[in-house]
């Protein structure tokens, strides 16, 4: 499977590293592709590194203007020439959606998707960790969308919650079958 995850490039705690770390293992090990951001920094290169070293691939869709942090050594890199097309491209290359903790960079790219998804434009599976309770006011926040009628689908069939790295990779084999 190739995985696109939204995640932060800033340097975070244990609370957040950790989960990040062992997703990005569990990737690699079960041989998946990670579709990321391809920063080279914080939790962007905690998740790359983990992927790599456990035997996945790594393909990066960068932006222009951040272009000098993208990593390296991934097995495909492209360069996109705004935040538009990088989004784009991310969710072109990408079986499924992981969003992780994150700013609204990664905000951004989760409304984005699972807007897309309300209007039946994907039926990728989309999955928000959420590490250490991060999303838990967005999670609350979401309910009472449904619940107030914003949104036309059941909140189950735009996204899942998962609590641990384990839960969120489960769901997505379930979802496409282990490809």
């Amino acid at each position: 499977m190739n995985i696109c995850v939204f995640l932060s490039a800033a340097d975070l705690d244990e609370r957040y590293t950790r989960p990040a770390r062992e997703f990005a293992e569990l990737l690699g090990k079960g041989g998946h592709t990670l579709v990321w951001g391809g920063s080279e920094s914080g939790l962007m290169k905690v998740v790359a590194d983990g992927v790599q070293e456990t035997g996945g691939r790594l393909v990066g869709v960068s932006v222009d203007f951040l272009a000098a942090k993208a990593r390296a050594d991934a097995d495909e890199m492209v360069i996109a020439q705004d935040l538009a097309e990088r989004k784009r491209l991310l969710l072109e290359k990408a079986d499924a959606v992981v969003i992780m903790v994150g700013g609204t960079g990664t905000l951004d790219e989760a409304t984005e998707i699972l807007e897309l998804k309300k209007h039946g434009k994907t039926t990728k599976p989309v999955v928000l960790l959420n590490s250490a309770g991060f999303y838990d006011g967005l999670k609350e926040q979401f309910r009472r969308m449904e619940d107030e009628g914003f949104l036309p689908l059941p909140l189950t069939e735009l996204v899942f919650f998962a609590e641990e790295p384990v839960g969120a990779l489960a769901y997505l084999e379930e979802s496409l079958g282990a490809r």
